[in-house]
């Protein structure tokens, strides 16, 4: 596979141009919801955001850890061959304790897009904000035939 159809190279690219992930969750009953947020990452497998701990999305977490996710360009013009980066993995929202690093991550990509600085006091009682941490358990994207590919995580 040549190198610009390497899966690592083109979920890097992706990553790495896109501001949003619509993150998928499910309630208790299976109820989906998908919700599109600005995140940060490490490593192309860590995804940070913030969000209320009331929205749809933060409650459906509490119930079920379970995550989807896809990144794209959503403005990308029709059979140009774009392509998502697909997520499968866990999420949850970060304890006051742990959210030192994550928010650092977070709002160091927020001001380098000209975004808000972010601190941890933005994310911790009393504030109207929390720190959230989707882990990828498998990514993948579409080859020229739009068929999956799994991306291998150790090659990120």
């Amino acid at each position: 596979m040549a190198k610009e159809r390497d899966p690592a190279t083109i979920a890097r690219r992706i990553v790495d141009k896109n501001l949003y992930i619509a993150v998928a969750t499910a309630d208790q009953t299976g109820q989906p919801w998908a919700s599109p947020v600005f995140y940060a990452h490490v490593g192309y497998r860590d995804f940070f955001w913030v969000s209320e701990p009331d929205a749809t999305h933060s409650r459906n977490l509490r119930e079920r850890r379970e995550v989807g996710g896809v990144i794209f360009d959503s403005k990308a013009k029709l059979n140009n061959n774009d392509q998502g980066v697909y997520i499968l993995g866990v999420a949850r929202e970060l304890p006051a304790h742990e959210t030192t690093e994550g928010i650092q991550i977070y709002s160091q990509r927020s001001v380098e897009l000209g975004g808000n600085q972010w601190t941890v006091e933005d994310v911790r009682d009393p504030s109207g904000h929390r720190l959230y941490q989707a882990t990828a358990e498998a990514l993948y994207v579409l080859d020229e035939d739009d068929h999956r590919i799994e991306v291998p995580l150790s090659d990120l």
